[in-house]
């Protein structure tokens, strides 16, 4: 698809032509058998246990793998991560979101991103267009590697192309390695007790593009990137260094597939919390909930370090939204309650 088609339907794209769901509990039902969100349920289980924690969120770094390297606490980590979406019309682009993304999941825990490699999949080199899809996906590599610091293996995006795949998308894997100074310091993903406060650091926007909830949901698989800003998640990410560097939060999590439901639901499972929030009153509920916009994480602060947790966001200028406080278990949404995470099954 050339860039012009591409950027003539995105203009036709608009989140007042998504029907507003009257009932959100139908879409965290309907979503929770979305093969890509089955880390958080029990989509392979047919038969009627709930959720186990131990069968979900059982690292500490999610999707990533801790290697100790000496006795000194000094640790690497590495991570998988691969895009697809918009590959052939924005390369460049879709490069920067992922790297963004893959370094944010990083830091989340407390892991420096240090390198990089990269493969690009099903293209042909020789086809121009395929030659031109990787020269910009190898720019987009290059500028978000240099924005957050991190070296790349090669200095180039290695291919593979074979005739035998058919009509299969290109897709970029990359491979992130950390660094951890210390072990001891880590932090994760999972909410730690009932009543510290949740906040998300970043802005939410009024953006749908290429989420789960409106590929799964409303069954539109052609729409926008998610809406990014390679500056501002640069200073999004700085915040989060500094954030764990002054041991103010006990958890993070990038806003990722999902959106900010399913990503409060991974944090909160793992040691059967929940959480009660209010959405913002200034977007739609659906958008609030289940888009996927760059730039967003989501902590939980301990109630003795909330003050000086604020401060600080509030002396950098980081826009940053006070969503609710972790629960025993119950999940509210906008003073409305939506069951128990141990609950949260598939519907059969």
């Amino acid at each position: 698809m050339s860039d012009i088609v591409q950027k003539e339907k995105e203009k036709e794209f608009s989140i007042e032509l998504i029907p507003e769901p009257g009932d959100i509990e139908d879409v965290i039902f309907s979503l929770m058998v979305n093969p890509n969100l089955s880390t958080v349920n029990y989509f392979n289980d047919f038969s009627e246990k709930g959720i186990s924690p131990d069968s979900i969120g059982d690292s500490d770094t999610d999707e990533s793998g801790i290697f100790e390297l000496d006795s000194n606490g000094r640790c690497m980590a590495m991570s998988t991560h691969a895009f697809h979406h918009h590959l052939q019309s924005n390369p460049q682009l879709a490069t920067e979101i992922l790297i963004s993304r893959a370094a944010r999941k990083m830091l989340c825990f407390g892991a420096r991103p240090i390198a990089i490699s990269a493969f690009l999949y099903h293209i042909n080199i020789a086809d121009p267009n395929g030659h031109q899809i990787a020269s910009r996906a190898k720019k987009g590599l290059e500028i978000a590697a240099a924005t957050f610091g991190i070296k790349i293996s090669d200095r180039k995006i290695r291919f593979d192309h074979f005739s035998g795949h058919g009509p299969v998308p290109p897709t970029l894997i990359i491979s992130m390695m950390g660094l951890i100074e210390d072990k001891e310091k880590l932090i994760s993903h999972r909410f730690k007790k009932k009543g510290n406060n949740i906040f998300m650091i970043g802005k939410s926007k009024s953006d749908l593009g290429s989420s789960e909830y409106l590929e799964f949901y409303h069954n539109i698989s052609d729409s926008p990137l998610p809406a990014f800003d390679l500056k501002n998640e640069s200073v999004i990410q700085g915040v989060l260094k500094d954030l764990n560097e002054k041991e103010l939060i006990s958890s993070a999590s990038p806003v990722g597939k999902g959106g900010l439901f399913f990503t409060l639901l991974r944090a909160t499972i793992p040691n059967s919390l929940g959480f009660d929030i209010t959405t913002d009153a200034e977007i739609r509920k659906d958008v609030f909930l289940f888009g996927e916009a760059m730039g967003r994480i989501i902590v939980d602060v301990d109630n003795e370090k909330e003050d000086e947790f604020v401060d600080v966001l509030s002396e950098l200028k980081v826009p940053f939204f006070t969503l609710g406080h972790v629960t025993k278990g119950e999940i509210r949404i906008d003073d409305a309650s939506f069951g128990y995470t141990d609950k949260m099954t598939q519907s059969v």
